[in-house]
């Protein structure tokens, strides 16, 4: 089962979802080959354990452009028929993906965070209903499958990898959106990517008056504060401090979660934290499922057990 990934970059450099997507190719069996789409493709860095051939798609548009990756998929599933095609499951892939499933009639799955084979179909699994339940895709043989797959769901590959390297030749594509420039988003008074230990909250804590005592907590504890997107959303704490797909991805030592119910988006940016401890008060909520330890409880019982103990 022949795979083919496309690498995503930004600025130079090749960005960690890429290594994830070549753990998943590896996984799948068969040879796994990696497009490398730039003005420079030789200097982006995909050649890891798993990869088989490396494909330099030179164009002239150093950053990323929709209609030119478009342009570049479109032709390397015509001259290479792989069984499957994975790409990250983020803005740039969304911007193009579903156009090429469309315009080919290939398969399609988004926000995938497994897939396995079953013979030689190949099968997806992703979250529906905002990840109350879980649904399988079965793709069977004969085309191309297109998968978006969920960043921090596999663990990227390692380095050093002794693939080969071929180039492909892509004609000059027209861009209808192009890349103008890159606009720095202001720096937040923490970089919560950088904890060993975050504690973080969520609609659960009921009112903004009541961050302070998290606060306290959490410098009690030795810890960073972090948030959902509610807390965000609800102007009580800066963007710098969210998790989640459209705050910041977190693996941590540990990960102290107080109110937070577990939506998809915020999983995805902490899931691979290596300690997972949630406290909420309902037993269904979604983020027991990727908890190590759980507890069922008022969160502001735990909160003031947890105080006093490092009084």
């Amino acid at each position: 089962m022949s795979v083919l990934v496309v690498a995503e970059q930004l600025q130079g450099r090749v960005r960690d979802v890429t290594y994830e997507l070549i753990t998943a190719a590896s996984a799948l069996g068969g040879p796994v080959a990696v497009a490398a789409i730039g003005s420079d493709p030789a200097s982006l860095d995909v050649n890891r354990v798993g990869v088989d051939e490396i494909v330099h798609v030179r164009v002239e548009q150093a950053e990323f452009e929709n209609d030119v990756y478009q342009a570049a998929l479109e032709r390397l599933i015509a001259e290479r028929r792989p069984d499957v095609v994975l790409l990250g499951f983020t803005v740039n892939s969304m911007g193009y993906a579903g156009a090429v499933a469309a315009k080919l009639g290939l398969g399609f799955a988004s926000d995938v965070f497994a897939v396995s084979r079953d013979g030689d179909a190949v099968v997806a699994t992703r979250a529906f209903y905002g990840s109350k339940t879980h649904g399988e895709l079965e793709f069977a043989a004969g085309k191309p499958v297109l998968l978006l797959l969920r960043p921090t769901a596999w663990p990227p590959a390692e380095e050093a990898g002794a693939a080969n390297v071929t180039e492909l030749a892509l004609e000059p594509v027209a861009s209808r959106a192009r890349h103008i420039e890159f606009r720095e988003a202001a720096k937040g008074d923490v970089d919560i990517t950088t904890a060993d230990f975050l504690l973080s909250i969520g609609r659960g804590i009921g009112e903004q008056e009541n961050i302070a005592m998290f606060e306290e907590l959490a410098a009690k504890l030795g810890a960073t504060l972090a948030v959902s997107r509610p807390i965000v959303d609800a102007g009580w704490m800066p963007n710098a401090r969210q998790v989640g797909q459209s705050g910041k991805t977190v693996k941590p030592k540990v990960y102290l979660a107080f109110g937070i119910s577990g939506a998809v988006q915020h999983l995805a940016g902490m899931k691979t934290s290596e300690t997972i401890i949630a406290v909420n008060t309902d037993p269904e909520a979604a983020i027991f499922d990727v908890a190590h330890y759980g507890v069922v409880a008022d969160l502001f019982d735990v909160a003031d057990e947890l105080a006093k103990l490092v009084d």
